[in-house]
């Protein structure tokens, strides 16, 4: 039989409960001795395990706000202790002028300060080890900061508190101000009461006492200093001392906030230093009288500008107010070169070929006297176009070495150089009489990237020019007397010219140049099978060599300046008329004397020489080939045999008769050729040279007459090219109101002039008027008519 056996569970009983062998107040009376002793710096001797049992018993049997108010007080009474016999004594007399006694007296305060907070840490650590269960248990369950942060707050109400709080914040800003004096402090000393400060946080917020405190009472000081300072250097410095001065002061306090200060106050601090030294001041330093932006730029202180750039572009104004003084200074020297350019009088000008007459004489002959304002103007305009590109070159090394290169500062140069060479209505021409000298002769004995250099600076002048449609006018002229008299020094450079010309206005603009350029080697072929043609016929006594011309490419101004030829050079034209008539049927030859030039060989009593004339010269002096050494010719004869106009019959008399060579007598003697005189071939006529070259036309600076005549024409030509740009841009859209069709004429013109909206309105008028458009009821709109 099995038998059952019973299972029965153990119960587990609590442990019994004893009562505490030691009393509550004998507890208390050893940990507060031994807490003594730890503030007595005697921790050594004590037991960590005894202390830590002792307040966790206090906590256990429910007395832990004893223990905690207890810690507290003698935590309180500790600080207090220090402050009195640590900190207070240190208190800096006030008594001292001598910055060196200030600075030792402020840093054995904060010395103190330190010793106590130290100190302070010290105990409150171990007291933490020994109070960590009443941390764990008492205070949370209580509400209450745990002992590390209740004794921080006994710090701060002990210490950081009249009169020890005023004196500390008193002793780093005169620290702080003697640094700035120019003395050395311990910034260790400050930056260890510093760190105390930002240790101690104000009803354990985010905010510490240096937030509170100390901080505003820094920016304060800083902002009164500042104020001061700024107003004694303006009075005391010149503008680059100023600037090394502000820089200085900026790395100083930048270096001070790093050392010893919080980095947040570096912000505040540095819109200070910016608000005082620089906002306040940015016109009157950048503007000061022998040592602004001016002067800076005549002595090339790159190193001044470049700081200047970098100090003016950490504030707001900074760079407005430099991009407006940077653009002041270039107009302000701009117009200078402009009033310069215009100082003399254009006068009466004279052919390049006695231009370099007169040159040649160097005052020798009374000639000279009448032919001088011709090369002065002339040089007077190359001399604005070379001191324009000097200009440049200064002010782009100003912006590439000083202002880095900053876009904005260099839109400012930009619109100060299109300003000031718009307002010299001359520009146009000078610039192309720039690169005429420099094509025509300036270039020789220069490599390709020099040509190419000089090409590119010229260029770049010419892009400030609105007027591109007049200087147009002005390069056609003189690359037609270049190309027709062989003055240019090298075909690549031309073209090289001409390439950078149609890269900036388009192949419109240079369409016609290149068709002279086109002629002018059709014309080289013509002439060698022109030569070939006369080894079969009777060849005429004057050797020629024509160039044949397109109308539509040429400038033909001259057209008008008529000449009957003698019947030796008749005979020649005949004799090419025929050849290229043969070749080309339907053309029309038209002859241009005024663009030609001739060789003659002239035998006078002491020698024979070899004279460059024009062909109008040649044509004159021909009518004295058969005259005897005392006849002579009367300037009527000479007109009514030549039909040379009076200007060009007196402006070739002239350069025959009153120039350096004379080769003609006048009658009376003269500078002046009227219509009374009269003239010999003057047969005594000596010269140490074989070869002589008299009165070829070249390039010259406009009279004021001619200007006038090129201006007429330039504003006819924008009447037509104003009314075709509306009729395409009318055809395309069919209707526009009045200010987009003047928008858009003036947005499409601007590559070749600015148009006057005035004219655009005329010249829609006019358009209206001949049904090309029509009015619409708004009256403020217009239709386009098929």
């Amino acid at each position: 039989m099995a038998s059952t056996r019973r299972t029965v569970k153990t119960k587990i009983k609590p442990p019994r409960k004893h009562e505490s062998e030691v009393s509550l107040d004998e507890t208390w009376t050893r940990l507060s001795s031994n807490i003594r002793e730890i503030h007595n710096q005697n921790a050594s001797n004590l037991s960590f395990e005894e202390n830590y049992r002792y307040a966790y018993n206090m906590v256990l049997y429910k007395n832990g706000a004893v223990l905690y108010k207890g810690v507290c007080q003698l935590v309180a009474d500790n600080i207090d202790r220090l402050a009195q016999s640590e900190i207070v004594p240190a208190f800096p007399s006030g008594s001292s002028k001598d910055p060196v006694q200030q600075s030792q007296e402020g840093e054995s305060l904060l010395k103190a300060l330190r010793r106590v907070w130290n100190d302070h840490t010290g105990n409150m650590s171990k007291l933490r080890d020994i109070l960590k269960y009443m941390d764990r248990v008492y205070t949370k369950a209580n509400g209450v900061p745990e002992i590390w942060d209740a004794g921080l707050d006994i710090f701060l109400k002990h210490i950081i508190r009249p009169p020890i709080q005023d004196h500390v914040t008193s002793a780093i800003l005169s620290l702080i101000q003697i640094e700035r004096d120019g003395y050395v402090i311990s910034r260790s000393v400050v930056k260890e009461c510093v760190d105390v400060l930002l240790q101690l946080s104000v009803d354990h917020d985010a905010k510490t006492v240096y937030k509170r405190d100390l901080e505003p009472a820094v920016l304060t000081a800083s902002e009164t200093f500042y104020s001061a300072e700024g107003k004694r250097l303006l009075e005391t410095c010149d503008a680059p001392e100023y600037l090394r001065r502000v820089e200085a002061r900026l790395d100083s306090e930048q270096a001070r906030t790093y050392h010893y200060l919080f980095s947040q106050t570096g912000g505040p601090l540095r819109k200070i230093l910016e608000r005082h030294l620089l906002t306040h001041n940015l016109s009157t330093v950048i503007g000061m009288p022998n040592s602004g932006l001016d002067v800076m730029v005549d002595l090339d202180k790159f190193d001044d500008l470049n700081r200047l750039y970098r100090l003016f572009l950490m504030v707001p104004n900074g760079l407005p107010t430099l991009k407006r003084s940077f653009k002041d200074s270039i107009l302000r020297r701009g117009r200078e070169i402009n009033l310069a350019s215009t100082s003399i009088d254009t006068g009466q000008d004279m052919d390049d070929g006695d231009l370099n007459d007169a040159e040649n004489t160097k005052g020798k002959d009374k000639g000279q006297g009448r032919t001088a304002t011709g090369p002065a103007t002339l040089t007077l305009a190359l001399k604005w176009v070379q001191t324009v590109l000097d200009l440049k070159d200064r002010f782009d090394s100003v912006w590439t070495r000083a202002f880095d290169s900053n876009r904005e500062v260099e839109s400012s140069l930009n619109e100060a150089f299109e300003d000031f060479i718009n307002l010299n209505e001359k520009a146009p021409e000078y610039i192309s009489l720039f690169i005429d000298e420099n094509l025509k002769k300036g270039l020789k004995g220069k490599t390709d990237m020099e040509v190419d250099a000089v090409l590119d600076k010229t260029i770049t002048v010419f892009r400030y020019i609105t007027e591109k449609d007049a200087f147009e006018r002005y390069y056609k002229n003189h690359l037609a007397k270049r190309l027709l008299l062989g003055r240019s020094v090298s075909d690549d450079a031309e073209r090289g010219m001409l390439a950078k010309l149609k890269v900036e206005c388009g192949y419109q603009f240079t369409q016609k140049l290149e068709g002279m350029f086109h002629d002018m080697k059709i014309s080289a072929d013509t002439m060698q099978a022109y030569r070939k043609y006369l080894e079969g016929v009777s060849a005429p006594e004057v050797e020629i060599s024509v160039t044949v011309m397109t109308s539509t490419f040429w400038p033909m101004s001259h057209s008008s300046a008529s000449c009957i030829f003698p019947e030796v050079l008749i005979r020649a034209c005949k004799s090419f008329e025929h050849f290229y008539f043969s070749r080309h049927s339907g053309r029309r030859l038209a002859w241009q004397p005024s663009l030609g030039n001739a060789d003659v060989r002239v035998q006078f009593k002491a020698r024979r020489h070899d004279i460059n004339v024009s062909t109008f010269a040649l044509v004159i002096l021909l009518l004295f080939e058969n005259l005897t050494d005392d006849e002579f010719l009367t300037y009527e004869e000479l007109k009514t045999a030549t039909s040379i106009p009076d200007t060009e019959l007196q402006r070739h008399l002239q350069s025959l008769a009153c120039a350096k060579f004379k080769i003609l007598k006048k009658h009376p003697p003269g500078r002046d050729v009227d219509s009374s005189d009269s003239f010999s071939f003057n047969s005594d006529f000596t010269c140490p040279m074989q070869k002589i070259k008299i009165s070829t036309v070249s390039a010259k600076v406009e009279t004021t007459k001619e200007r006038r005549e090129t201006r007429d024409r330039i504003e006819e030509e924008r009447h037509h090219q104003i009314e075709a740009c509306i009729v395409r841009i009318m055809k395309d859209r069919k209707h526009l109101t009045h200010n987009d069709l003047v928008n858009e004429v003036t947005r499409q013109l601007a590559s070749r002039f600015q148009p006057n909206p005035q004219n655009i309105k005329k010249r829609i008028e006019g358009l209206i008027d001949r049904e090309y458009l029509e009015r619409c009821e708004d009256r403020k709109s217009y239709n386009y008519l098929a």
